[in-house]
């Protein structure tokens, strides 16, 4: 695999008790790895660092809502300071254990109902912005296309790469289908190759409804938990690899 690389980044959520990282890692290019507020611990965060290491793939913060016992899939109201502490004290924890391993820490991407309210919410998107651009202002920001969080950053000067998913279904104004929907998720490793096709060829995608819309993007996610991500990931990998 060493002498390959895809053309694109790569990314996607590990850390998170899944078990299949050592064997998911090698096909990526970049990681977003779980530092305590949905799940994971200093343990688990040095074990997925270790591996992103071993074959040389950067590594990012996955922080969330503190709110491990729904995974943090559900917003969690809280004041803007007791945001911006929760938040900042799960990157500085997951910094510190880069640090420790002697690797760069590249890039945050929020986690599960933190990541959809910051592509909507004005308010929470600029605590968010304001505690990058007071402890981790050097750092790149993974946000989805459109949204609130890709404009507010923008104004603000944090570098950002605007993130489409792979493995997931999208509605006709660039939404993801939200999870309940049963055709939210790709498994099936023909269908994500094809969306992947679209994306990577012709920078669109195929919407939920059969409409072609436009999708600007720089890293691709897959993600960690889908059933078939090991068959899907080596399938992306065959298909768009090229010579290093």
């Amino acid at each position: 695999m060493n002498e390959y690389k895809l053309p694109f980044d790569l990314n996607a959520d590990i850390g998170e008790g899944v078990g299949n990282d050592e064997a998911l890692i090698p096909y990526l290019s970049s990681c977003n790895i779980a530092c305590g507020g949905h799940t994971g611990d200093l343990n688990s965060m040095r074990e997925s660092i270790q591996i992103c290491k071993k074959y040389g793939i950067k590594v990012g913060a996955h922080p969330s809502y503190p709110d491990s016992k729904n995974f943090g899939r559900k917003h969690v109201v809280l004041t803007q300071d007791q945001f911006q502490k929760v938040i900042a004290q799960q990157i500085t924890t997951f910094q510190s254990v880069c640090e420790n391993e002697g690797v760069e820490m590249n890039h945050i991407k929020p986690h599960g109902a933190l990541y959809n309210t910051l592509s909507i919410d004005p308010q929470e998107s600029q605590w968010f912005v304001e505690m990058m651009k007071t402890n981790f202002s050097n750092l790149n920001l993974y946000v989805p296309p459109q949204s609130v969080i890709e404009n507010v950053a923008i104004e603000s000067g944090i570098k950002i790469l605007r993130e489409a998913f792979a493995d997931r279904s999208y509605t006709d104004d660039g939404k993801l289908v939200e999870r309940i929907h049963p055709l939210a998720l790709l498994t099936d490793h023909a269908k994500v190759k094809n969306q992947m096709m679209e994306m990577v060829l012709n920078k669109s995608v195929k919407t939920i409804s059969g409409k072609t819309i436009k999708m600007n993007f720089d890293t691709i996610c897959i993600h960690g938990d889908n059933p078939s991500v090991l068959e899907i990931v080596k399938v992306i990998y065959n298909t768009f690899k090229a010579k290093v």
